[in-house]
């Protein structure tokens, strides 16, 4: 017990150590272009472009023109072919990616400090200055397409795309990141300038930098390299900081449904879940709590202990909770025997009436808060993880992520809270429940 306690003593100052450490630096442009910048004494440094638009930005009969933007957005700028950007960073031993969710689209790189400048000028060349060969989104396509069939051939990862339209049915929310084939296929070099020429803007993006980088450099490098990019605005739409409430807001209502869909697969998956809670509710903490006891990482989670430990059930069974400006969504997943889909879901349904039910104890609440802020320690420490995340809350919401005040709201959640946010979501009329077998 002695070594335990000095153990977690020594972690925690680490973390306000980590936490005291979390300065950043901040600006805008002339254009809008929003940097971030958090020093560390790393000579690695993760940088990119953060841009707010994503899958739920689409229009109706457009779904996956996000995902398939961020493809061709590397198949040639003004100045640069497709090779010439795929070889840029790696001439020098760094990566360059990319990827789409629902609200955001991210180019980003990791790259040595002294080839900074060259990060720079490749991102904000791909971003402001593509030109969407149609010769090269031909051959792309069929790329993205392969990517789409794929994706389809896992009914682990379908599900999820099936349960979320179900959850926000009528809303781009709902829609694939993917996209379907047929569509993609529709897509020209004409769509690619629209939608880019849309949203692909320095006031619509943010920059993120986490390295030993001078900010004052890096303002001026960004000034230089987007100085020609124009912020008019499009369609007469002004956008905020908080551009996903007034883009994509939640109109329609919620309406639970049990859908059985016959795959013919060898496993039978299962998702049950509901509307959650946007990021700008209080109870979105204890939520984010409640979940991580339930189905978080950790093989000591409730559903994992009830369903793979104790009855030898499944080989996964996961919770997610994720939360948008304007609403959000909880679920569970696991895959298991056809012939077992109904104990199963007889046991998640147990574990959440326990928590219904019963009050944590004293004991219990201490010991989950222990293990997230845990877990949130570790996860700072992958470092390109980390930036993305700040990004990402800087992109959207104007914040400057603060471990320490999220210590914090951790601390005071209860389990009276806890028992709320259960009776709230998990009453058995307000699960949707979709099942795969």
């Amino acid at each position: 017990m002695c070594k335990y306690t000095t153990n977690w003593a020594n972690f925690k100052k680490k973390i306000r150590n980590f936490a005291h450490s979390m300065e950043y630096n901040t600006t805008k442009l002339n254009n809008g272009l929003r940097i971030i910048h958090l020093p560390s004494a790393s000579p690695v440094v993760y940088c990119g472009y953060e841009i707010n638009t994503g899958t739920a930005a689409e229009e109706a009969k457009e779904e996956g023109i996000a995902h398939f933007c961020e493809h061709a957005t590397f198949k040639g700028t003004t100045r640069r072919n497709s090779i010439d950007i795929i070889t840029c960073l790696e001439n020098v031993g760094g990566d360059l990616n990319a990827y789409t969710t629902k609200i955001t689209t991210v180019y980003h790189s990791t790259i040595l400090k002294e080839h900074f400048s060259l990060a720079v000028d490749l991102l904000s060349d791909i971003v402001f200055h593509s030109v969407y060969p149609q010769n090269e989104i031909d051959k792309e396509v069929e790329v993205i397409c392969d990517e789409i069939e794929s994706y389809n051939d896992s009914p682990a990862e379908l599900i999820y795309d099936e349960f979320e339209n179900l959850i926000f049915k009528g809303h781009p929310l709902g829609h694939s990141i993917l996209g379907d084939a047929k569509t993609a296929r529709s897509f020209t070099s004409a769509d690619a300038k629209r939608f880019t020429g849309k949203y692909y803007r320095p006031d619509n993006c943010v920059f993120f930098i986490y390295g030993d980088i001078d900010f004052d450099e890096a303002v001026a490098l960004l000034t230089k390299h987007t100085e020609d990019v124009s912020s008019a605005e499009k369609d007469g739409k002004k956008y905020t900081e908080d551009a996903t409430a007034t883009l994509f807001p939640i109109h329609s209502v919620y309406q639970p449904s049990n859908i059985t869909i016959h795959k013919k697969t060898h496993q039978a998956h299962v998702m049950l879940g509901t509307r959650g809670y946007s990021v700008h509710d209080e109870r979105r903490i204890a939520l984010y709590l409640l979940n991580n006891m339930l189905g978080g990482p950790g093989m000591s989670a409730r559903l994992n202990l009830s369903l793979r430990e104790k009855n030898g059930l499944v080989y996964t069974v996961e919770s997610t909770f994720a939360a948008f400006s304007t609403t959000g969504m909880w679920s569970t997943y696991f895959g298991c025997d056809p012939q077992d889909v109904e104990r199963c879901i007889s046991l998640v349904r147990k574990e959440l009436n326990r928590f219904i039910n019963t009050p944590l104890t004293d004991e219990e609440i201490a010991a989950a808060k222990r293990q997230i802020k845990g877990q949130i320690g570790i996860a700072c420490d992958s470092r390109e993880s980390f930036a993305l995340d700040f990004g990402k809350s800087f992109l959207h919401y104007g914040w400057e992520k603060d471990i320490t005040n999220l210590f914090e709201q951790i601390d005071k959640i209860t389990a009276r809270d806890i028992q709320k946010v259960a009776k709230d979501l998990f009453a058995e009329e307000k699960l949707t429940t979709l099942i795969y077998k």
